[in-house]
This record gives C-alpha cells, sequence and structure tokens, in this order.
C-alpha cells in the first residue's frame, strides 16, 4: 500500500526549494525537454565568449555545466538562498555571483559583456540587456511560454483566461524595440507529468508562477482532487511551454522598452 495523502503532502511540503536542482522528481515526475538542448547551446556560446552573464542564475546548475568557461563570468540572481548555493556550485568555474534587488536595474556598467544568457528569468529587461551588452553582444534564452503548466493551475485556481497565442512574436518585437536583430525564436509544447501529489506539492511550492500564493494548507482540497485522480489513473498530465530567443544588440540603434 502506498504512503497517505497526509504523508505525501507532508514529504512535498518539507523539501527545500532553493536552487533549481530537480532532480528529487526522479521517478516521481517527468517532464520533456525542448528539442533545441538550451545548456547545449549556452556552453558553445561560452565557448565564444570572452566576458559573460547569467540573469537569474537560481543555483547555478545550468551554469555550471559549461566546460569552456569565459574569462569574465557572472552570474546574478535576486533570492539569498539561491545565491549561497550558486556561488558553491560556481566556484570550480572562477564565476562571481552577485545578488541583485527585483528593480529594473542590473548592477553593470554599460558594455561590459558580450553575452548574456538567462534561463526561465520571471521578467525580461530588454533595455538593461542592452546596456550591459556590448554592441554585437548577444542574448540567449530559454523562457516560460504563455500557459506553461496550465492543467496545474487550472486544478488549484479553477478555469483561467485562454493564454496568448502570440506570447513569442511578442516577445521578438520587444527584443526589435529595444535595439535587438532577432536570430533565432521559436516554442514547443512539452508533456509533464505527475506520479505523486507529494511531486505536484513541491513542484508549486519551487515553480511561485504557476499558482501564486501557494501553500499546501490553503490548497488542500484542490490536492486532494489532483491526489485521487493520480490513484485512478495513474499521473496527473500537464503540458509546460518553452520558449527559445537568441538576439544580437544592433551596434548604433540601442533603445528602451521594458
Amino acid at each position: 500500500m502506498g504512503a497517505s495523502f497526509e504523508d505525501l503532502i507532508a514529504e512535498g511540503a518539507a523539501v527545500p526549494v532553493e536552487g533549481w536542482d530537480f532532480s528529487w522528481f526522479d521517478g516521481r515526475a517527468t517532464e520533456q525537454r525542448p528539442s533545441w538542448g538550451y545548456a547545449r547551446l549556452v556552453a558553445d556560446r561560452m565557448a565564444g565568449a570572452t566576458a559573460a552573464l547569467d540573469v537569474q542564475t537560481g543555483g547555478g546548475e545550468v551554469l555550471a555545466t559549461v566546460p569552456k568557461p569565459p574569462a569574465l563570468l557572472v552570474a546574478t540572481d535576486s533570492w539569498r538562498p539561491n545565491v549561497l548555493v550558486a556561488a558553491r556550485t560556481l566556484r570550480p568555474l572562477g564565476a562571481s555571483v552577485v545578488e541583485v534587488t527585483d528593480e529594473p536595474a542590473l548592477p553593470f556598467r554599460d558594455d561590459s559583456f558580450d553575452l548574456v544568457v538567462s534561463r526561465h528569468p520571471v521578467r525580461t529587461l530588454w533595455t538593461e540587456l542592452a546596456r550591459v551588452l556590448r554592441p554585437g553582444g548577444t542574448f540567449l534564452s530559454q523562457q516560460i511560454g504563455a500557459g506553461t503548466n496550465r492543467e496545474l493551475s487550472e486544478a488549484m485556481l479553477g478555469p483561467l483566461s485562454p493564454p496568448d497565442p502570440d506570447f513569442p512574436q511578442k516577445l521578438a518585437a520587444q527584443a526589435e524595440a529595444a535595439g535587438f536583430t532577432v536570430l533565432d525564436v521559436r516554442a514547443e509544447t512539452l508533456r509533464a507529468e505527475y506520479f505523486d501529489v507529494a511531486a505536484v506539492t513541491y513542484f508549486l511550492r519551487k515553480v511561485v508562477w504557476t499558482v501564486p500564493g501557494f501553500t499546501a494548507e490553503r490548497f488542500l482540497p484542490q490536492l486532494r482532487e489532483v491526489h485521487e485522480r493520480i490513484q485512478r489513473e495513474g499521473a496527473f498530465v500537464s503540458h509546460a511551454r518553452r520558449v527559445l530567443i537568441e538576439a544580437r544588440v544592433r551596434k548604433d540603434d540601442r533603445r528602451g522598452v521594458e
């Protein structure tokens, strides 16, 4: 007999949420990965860079996989626990980790980097990216697409407004308006499966934008419904949406939009 609903909720509520290491989900949840291979792309771009910045690095997990880091490597995050994890994770690469605020500014001089990367940023500060990048510098990012994990959100919150189908095109337009030339933009929808309610609870605690204000106590009736559905069907199925964008700063046209 499997663990009880109460035990699974307690387990999911107790797992630390620092960093972006998702290894705890092994055997309890799966999510397809985008075909473009973001970590591989980052490693490729880093190999040709001299000064690079990783914005909203989390615990530095993706950046830590880079086999050939540039001479100057900096990472930022705004959450103190993540900053501490990233500092330990990235020490072997010689990276500096900077704690930043959520204000729309980066604490770096103009034209500091020839590469900026960012995986799943909460907000993309196009003006600031254009400012800190050198003329001709590149921004590479994997973004969370509109309506990601909608099934999971609606299981907690009820029916939601339809997601914006034009999100990738609007992202590209924002980049162009800030003085970038978009080199690549593409989107994929990826299947995610959760095999117990502990995984659902932990995910919603960790990926806070899925259900704003989530706590297990507040959403206990909805979590019980999800648990019963998993018991019947074997998994709760949701879909993540990801967008890849790569853009280069135009040398003499860096305007401001957010």
